[in-house]
């Protein structure tokens, strides 16, 4: 799948920028990236809103973004996460078909890898062991997200 626009710099950065990427061998980097769009994004951009169908995760090589999400009051959101480098987002769209739950921003000036999950379909049928761990990993995210919340959740209570 070489088709899609990857730097090859870019297999340098996503070891540098993700730990997970630093258990893969640089032949399984490139070929996740061989899977992915480079995606820039400007302050202030909306990569997708509450509600969109879109299905697609975000992998963060730069820059900030927010997740937030529609209050019960009119045109009203709260900011529930920060994301920087390092971060992936919007990964249960790769598992899911659900529309999204949450609206996403570019706080600042980010770059951006993504995986769509049609790809995301295709890179496990043709990287069952790349998949697989990609897989394990995107629970782990989910995880610590989870026991995150139920954390903050307590305190409140």
């Amino acid at each position: 799948m070489d088709n899609f626009p990857i730097h090859n710099e870019l297999n340098s950065r996503m070891k540098e920028s993700f730990r997970f990427f630093n258990y893969l061998s640089p032949a399984e980097v490139s070929s996740f990236l061989g899977f992915c769009e480079s995606r820039q994004a400007v302050a202030g951009e909306t990569l997708w809103h509450e509600g969109d169908e879109d299905n697609y995760a975000a992998f963060v090589v730069s820059g900030k973004l927010g997740i937030k999400k529609r209050t019960e009051f009119k045109d009203k959101h709260l900011i529930v996460g920060l994301f920087t480098k390092g971060s992936v987002i919007g990964e249960l769209c790769l598992l899911t078909q659900h529309p999204r739950s949450v609206t996403a921003v570019a706080l600042e000036p980010a770059e951006m890898v993504t995986l769509k999950s049609d790809h995301f379909e295709r890179l496990i049928s043709d990287h069952p062991m790349l998949g697989l761990k990609l897989l394990k990993h995107i629970f782990v995210v989910i995880s610590k997200r989870l026991n995150r919340s139920t954390d903050r959740i307590a305190k409140i209570f």
